[in-house]
């Protein structure tokens, strides 16, 4: 039950871009699109359940002197891995996600993880961790992405639903803020008639 209760706790109690308000950057820059959003999303939560497995797994052996610039160095390996392997097999998604692959390095989701659970529980536990958090913020990107798309350029995954003109500010910067916007305060507003 504690296990289920780790993997869900990512997608509705504390969903890092809907409910803690973490991972800014790469949520407003890159969800022009929902496939962009899920390729951010799933590689992001790659680098946390390797992350947090390495974590957990070598946390006895860390002096606390150098645990941050251990965790870095831990989540950097897992971000080169994602990112290689973007490049060669996914070129299309690398060249859109641009810079955004090698900054999950310093995301404070990441990071925050590592600190906060992996170094403080079993490998199992964080692994768990590690996967509810990344598909809870893989969720949160590919739904912003999804409504961005739909609202700019009236498509989700560029299978067209609507004919007419779109709304060309939802693909741009401010409509990633209006979006988010109003889907943090309908997600406030639904956990707090669940409550």
């Amino acid at each position: 039950m504690s296990q289920l209760k780790n993997l869900t706790k990512g997608f509705i109690k504390e969903n890092p871009v809907f409910v803690l308000l973490l991972g800014m950057c790469p949520t407003l820059g890159v969800t022009t699109s929902a496939i962009n959003g899920l390729g951010m999303g799933l590689a992001t939560t790659f680098v946390l359940i390797g992350s947090n497995l390495v974590v957990s797994a070598v946390k006895d052996f860390i002096p606390d002197k150098v645990r941050i610039p251990s965790f870095i160095v831990i989540i950097a390996t897992f971000v080169t891995i994602v990112e290689l392997v973007m490049q060669a097999y996914l070129p299309a998604l690398y060249d859109q996600l641009g810079l955004f692959i090698p900054l999950i390095v310093v995301n404070c989701i990441v990071l925050g993880r590592a600190e906060a659970f992996a170094s403080k529980n079993s490998v199992g536990s964080s692994i768990i961790d590690g996967l509810g958090m990344g598909l809870g913020f893989a969720f949160a990107l590919t739904l912003l992405g999804s409504v961005r798309e739909l609202l700019g350029s009236g498509a989700i995954f560029n299978f067209k639903f609507i004919e007419s003109d779109a709304m060309l500010v939802f693909v741009l910067a401010p409509g990633a803020f209006i979006a988010l916007g109003y889907l943090i305060a309908i997600i406030n507003r639904l956990n707090k008639k669940n409550a």
